[in-house]
Formats: C-alpha cells, sequence, structure tokens
C-alpha cells in the first residue's frame, strides 16, 4: 500500500484523483485550524525561552535528526543552552518523560534516543509537546531555547522560528495534500521560514532557501563503536527503517559496497528473526542501530552521518533568534 501511495505521490496521480474529495476535506480541516491559531494567538501557548520548530510539510523523511544535531552543535557554540522535545514517534510512553542514554528505544522511541546518545541533550518526549516543554525546563533550569523536533504543525506550541526541510531528491511530489499527493499542509504554509533541502549531492541549487549536506562518515561497529572492518567493494545487507530508505542506499552505494537492500517501515520495531538467514555483513542507519545492538549478528556496524549547513543559513538564523530580519 505504501508503495502504492509514493508511486502515485511522487509520479503521475492517476487513479489517486479518486481521492479528491478527501483531499479537499483535509484542506478546509488543515486551514481552519490554521486560520484559528493566527486569529486567536492567545489559544496557543508561549514559553520564557525561545522556541525553535524543525518540521516539513510533507510525509516522509527529510533528515530532521541530523539537523537537529548540528543545531544542537551551533546553539552551544553560540552560547546557548539548548534542549530537545519530540513526541517519540514509534515508542510506547505518551506521557512527559525524560529521555536518557540507556532508555529503552521502545518506550521513548529510536531518533529520542539517537540524539541523547550522541550529543547528550537534555531532551523530554510527549504526544503534548507543551506539557514535554514545560516538563524540561521545570528539570532543567539552564535550558534557554527549545528545539521542537517535528511539530510544525503542533500549533499549540508558539515558536519564534521554524525551519521546513524538503527532500531534495522527492521534492513536493505532485504538490497535493494528503491523501492525494504526499503534502501536510500547503506549499504557501512554508513563507516565512526558514527552507532547507536535504541532499547528497553536493551540486545541488534549491530553488530557494540553503541546502543540507549529508555526510556519511566511516561505518563504525554497533558494539563498543569501533571502525568495521569491512571495506569496500564488499558485498553487504544494507538495513533502514527510516522514512525516505533509498538515500541511506545511495549513501553507502557512494562509499563502493555492494548492496542487498532491507528497507523497513519508519520505526520498525526489529526482531532477531529479521536478521536470519543472512550471508553477508550487516550495514544500518544510525537510527536503526539504537534498537539492534542486542538483536543483529556482533559484526554488524552502522553509517554515522553529519549534516553541513552553508554560513548564510546560520547567520539568517541568528538574526531570527534575535529577533532581526
Amino acid at each position: 500500500m505504501k508503495r502504492f501511495f509514493l508511486r502515485h505521490w511522487y509520479g503521475r496521480v492517476g487513479i489517486l484523483w479518486l481521492l479528491w474529495p478527501l483531499a479537499a476535506l483535509y484542506a478546509l480541516i488543515v486551514g481552519a485550524r490554521r486560520m484559528v491559531y493566527q486569529r486567536w494567538p492567545q489559544c496557543s501557548s508561549a514559553l520564557p525561552v525561545k522556541v525553535l520548530v524543525v518540521g516539513n510539510i510533507s510525509v516522509g523523511g527529510t533528515g530532521k535528526t541530523p539537523m537537529v544535531l548540528a543545531l544542537i552543535e551551533h546553539l552551544r557554540a553560540c552560547g546557548w543552552h539548548p534542549g530537545v522535545i519530540s513526541r517519540g514517534y514509534g515508542g510506547r510512553q505518551r506521557q512527559a518523560t525524560l529521555v536518557r542514554a540507556d532508555s529503552d528505544p521502545a518506550e521513548v522511541g529510536d531518533e529520542p534516543l539517537l540524539l541523547v546518545q550522541r550529543s547528550a541533550v537534555p531532551l523530554v518526549i510527549g504526544r503534548d509537546r507543551v506539557a514535554a516543554a514545560r516538563h524540561l525546563l521545570a528539570t532543567h533550569a539552564e535550558v534557554d531555547l527549545i528545539i521542537s523536533d517535528d511539530g510544525l504543525q503542533h500549533y499549540r506550541l508558539r515558536r519564534d522560528v521554524e525551519i521546513v526541510l524538503y527532500d531534495a531528491q522527492r521534492g513536493l511530489g505532485n504538490a497535493h495534500l494528503l491523501p492525494l499527493g504526499p503534502l501536510r499542509e500547503p506549499a504557501a504554509r512554508a513563507v516565512g521560514c526558514l527552507q532547507v533541502w536535504t541532499s547528497i549531492d553536493a551540486a545541488f541549487r534549491p530553488p530557494q532557501g540553503h541546502t543540507m549536506l549529508l555526510h556519511a562518515e566511516a561505518p563504525r561497529l554497533l558494539q563498543g563503536g569501533a571502525p568495521w572492518p569491512v571495506t569496500a567493494p564488499a558485498a553487504i545487507a544494507a538495513f533502514a527503517g527510516i522514512g525516505n530508505p533509498e538515500r541511506f542506499f545511495a549513501s553507502v552505494r557512494a562509499l563502493g559496497f555492494s548492496l542487498q537492500e532491507h528497507a523497513w517501515p519508519d520505526h520498525h520495531r526489529y526482531r532477531r528473526e529479521d536478521f536470519a538467514h543472512l550471508d553477508r555483513p550487516v550495514l544500518m542507519t544510525e537510527k536503526d542501530a539504537v534498537k539492534c545492538r542486542t538483536l543483529a549478528p556482533l559484526d554488524s556496524a552502522y553509517l554515522p552521518v553529519t549534516a553541513a549547513l552553508p554560513l548564510a543559513f546560520w547567520q539568517e538564523l541568528d538574526d531570527a533568534l534575535k529577533g532581526r530580519g
């Protein structure tokens, strides 16, 4: 079913035109909801610190986790003390919960755990992002800026800066709203936001905004983090349970490996059986690695990815946080 929709969202609309009444209804609901918060801002909750929201207007992976890690590093270098809130997709926990480096990913979600393990950032998950933010501030008084990982459409949380991410490979697809297309909100929603296009191609030039390049580092073992002894052009099994597995597979191919691709749904809950009957070493995303250290074969590895953004983006962000521009 997912492949069916992706094929039509990013190709010819075809039979999906039958869903235009649902898309029209969805557009009315989305538009009315946004209008309410714009016309009556008192319906939203303001916090005593700066709030920066990182999200997208389309479904699927756009590189939010590398972006948030890059933001944490930059903001710390500028003297901020950032904290992060997240819904905790893929986890069972629903109430505001502080994520620790040894938290169970089945409880708190894979992306929040990855952020904490990589950056040691104070992070709270919860379906109610306002409650999550207040819990974060109550437990970490030093936090003076909150990054909301996703939550662009969570209008009840008032924000100072919004960053909208796009996948450079997919773009906006057919530019229609769900379920006729991949958009959660109309393309015009991004006006006034910092716009960033995620790419692994240094030659890519976005139609507007900035390019975030994803750089794959040397693979590291799941157990202990030592360099992976497997070198290209070896034949490997590539595992990806993320929003856009093809971007990961392209990064691994660029390293020279021969791939047997294993694509799973985003936030897939791995089982030991998923790794049965493999005749080659396993390389996976870092997001998958936080869930698979006790499940995957001992010689399995993950691919660390870092984000690089142009100076112009950081200047625009700094000006926005200072209220200039």
